[in-house]
């Protein structure tokens, strides 16, 4: 017998993305896998129900049924990163089925007792580790490729200036100089889509191993002398370094950031505040019409003046905190993610059976509840929660 894998209708408000495509469903087309498609649900990313019934899904359009009936549930956001509207959905899911999403694991969210107490096994896909043979599943590192790119274009669209070098008749505009901070994975495709935009580009980071990275972008890398110690955790993710670390670090970017007309911040920890980079008084010393695109908005901001969600001008400088990029560009990251999603599930069934193995690093490391317990210790250590049978 198949296993039925049911793909709901995301409910977190402006979600458009949807967690599996038509496209992606041919990764599983050896997996003993059917797909049920709740009706609508990759509507507003671009992809029509009857793409979905080609590739041979059925469409259901009670999202009851869909719950009732499907072994696997795949989100985008499930409950721990859609604590409103995703509790909606508690009644729906029944003990022993698997739930797979973005569920905000590190961030305290009390949603995991009771997807415990659902008898669920909850894989989140933040917890993806960062190791070779998981590339393929690195939902994070896919969505922040279109933050990056997206970030770029919000900037672009807010600056009183363009971006290249041109030669008019009426004399030579100047290019744009846009400054990164942060060369991961939302970092350098911010500062490729700059590039490509014409601009001149500048990027700091931590790590000087990315140098080279930054440099094959044709972008110049800022080279700051100062001990940052060991600036990843073992799972492959940022981690937070000491305060007198951050304000040294801001001491010697404050005349970086004034130089430039764009900066781009993309310094986010899981599961933690983000590290302040731009103080107030940085922002005042950069030039009038200057623009600020912080994409740790979320996590509180890597600039001092940054409301989430919102864009706010001060001294003539103007700040974004846009929420959620990812949704906004849906149709590419929808695809992006349900191949993540969809690699996961080829590991996780094999032989057309659902294997859990904990011996196994990636699927230890991903599981956050199991059996009416929250079984991730990390999880259990933030959330202060005993163990739930």
């Amino acid at each position: 017998m198949a296993i039925l894998v049911g793909v709901p209708a995301e409910t977190y408000p402006g979600e458009r993305r949807v967690a599996m495509t038509p496209r992606a469903m041919d990764m599983l087309a050896k997996s003993g896998l059917e797909i049920l498609v709740e009706r609508g649900a990759g509507a507003e990313a671009g992809f029509p129900d009857s793409e979905y019934e080609e590739k041979g899904a059925r469409i259901i359009a009670d999202r009851d049924e869909l719950f009732r009936a499907s072994n696997i549930i795949l989100h985008v956001r499930m409950a721990g990163a859609n604590p409103a509207a995703g509790r909606a959905d508690l009644p729906r899911y029944r003990r022993g089925q698997t739930v797979i999403g973005f569920g905000e694991p590190l961030s305290g969210a009390a949603e995991y007792a009771d997807l415990a107490e659902c008898g669920l096994n909850c894989f989140a896909m933040e917890l993806i580790p960062r190791i070779t043979r998981a590339q393929s599943m690195d939902a994070l590192s896919s969505m922040a490729t279109v933050a990056g790119y997206k970030a770029v274009l919000l900037a672009a669209n807010e600056l009183p200036r363009m971006f290249p070098m041109l030669m008019t008749a009426a004399g030579t505009i100047t290019p744009a100089r846009v400054f990164v901070l942060g060369a991961g994975v939302a970092g350098l495709q911010a500062i490729a889509t700059a590039r490509r935009l014409g601009a001149m580009v500048s990027a700091y980071d931590i790590r000087p191993a990315v140098r080279e990275q930054v440099e094959s972008l044709s972008a110049k890398f800022v080279f700051i002398e100062l001990e940052a110690g060991e600036s990843e955790d073992r799972g492959g993710y940022a981690k937070a370094l000491g305060e007198a670390f951050y304000r040294k670090q801001r001491e010697l970017l404050t005349e970086v950031v004034r130089q430039h007309d764009i900066v781009i911040t993309t310094a986010a920890v899981p599961g933690q505040k983000a590290p302040l980079l731009i103080t107030r008084d940085m922002v005042q010393g950069m030039a009038p019409g200057s623009v600020i695109v912080d994409l740790a908005a979320e996590r509180g901001g890597n600039c001092e003046l940054t409301v989430a969600g919102e864009t706010v001008t001060q001294t003539g400088v103007t700040i974004m905190g846009p929420l959620n990029l990812p949704s906004s560009v849906p149709y590419h990251a929808s695809q992006m993610y349900s191949r993540n999603v969809a690699a996961l599930l080829k590991h996780l069934v094999r032989d057309g059976t659902l294997a859990i193995d904990l011996a196994d690093e990636i699927t230890r490391e991903t599981l956050v509840t199991a059996t009416g317990e929250i079984v991730h210790p990390r999880v259990r250590q933030l959330l202060d929660s005993p163990l739930i049978g």
